[in-house]
């Protein structure tokens, strides 16, 4: 019972949220879409805040699960590396993920690089990157530090993407660079 409960008022939060961002989402409505009293929210989320975090924990999930399938798809540990990147930078395009990962959840929840469930995706970068360099094809460098400057590289192309006036444009200026930044990363042309 109280999953289902956590479940609907993480639905109808995703839903207010995306369409009104969370300054505009109003908790009585939420909780009305819900079918839910503001005690389950409180009782489930602590607070308005608390449920954002919830929200971006389920995207942050999806977003995750979509960048390994475009790393899986891919022949080379390098090209899966390349893949999943650029399919964290082209979410930044979809209306849902601007609004709730990249311009409310900051606002909010401060820096995203700070997020609890950063450091889990900077420690698999890393991961991947020594990999790389075990391989060959990376230069060798701290794979940690190697792993903070493209994951930064990465959430700021998003960020820049998510609050353009025309996010297709920066898209496409974004990717580019992205490119050709981590291609410094090769010992040799790839």
């Amino acid at each position: 019972m109280m999953e289902e409960t956590r479940a609907k008022l993480i639905q109808a939060a995703r839903k207010a949220f995306a369409a009104n961002g969370y300054a505009g989402a109003s908790m009585d409505d939420l909780t009305a879409e819900a079918g839910l009293t503001r005690g389950a929210l409180y009782h489930n989320f602590g607070d308005k805040k608390g449920l954002l975090q919830a929200v971006i924990d389920q995207i942050d999930a999806e977003m995750l699960a979509r960048m390994r399938t475009a790393r899986q798809r891919e022949k080379t540990t390098w090209l899966g590396f390349l893949a999943e990147s650029m399919a964290y930078i082209e979410m930044a395009l979809e209306p849902e993920i601007q609004r709730i990962m990249l311009l409310d959840g900051p606002a909010v929840l401060g820096d995203p690089s700070q997020w609890p469930n950063q450091n889990a995706c900077l420690e698999t970068t890393a991961q991947t990157i020594q990999a790389l360099i075990d391989e060959g094809t990376v230069k060798p460098m701290d794979a940690e530090a190697a792993a903070r400057l493209i994951n930064g590289a990465a959430l700021n192309a998003s960020i820049w993407i998510a609050a353009a006036d025309d996010p297709r444009i920066v898209f496409a200026k974004a990717v580019e660079a992205f490119g050709h930044l981590a291609a410094g990363l090769l010992q040799k042309e790839h």
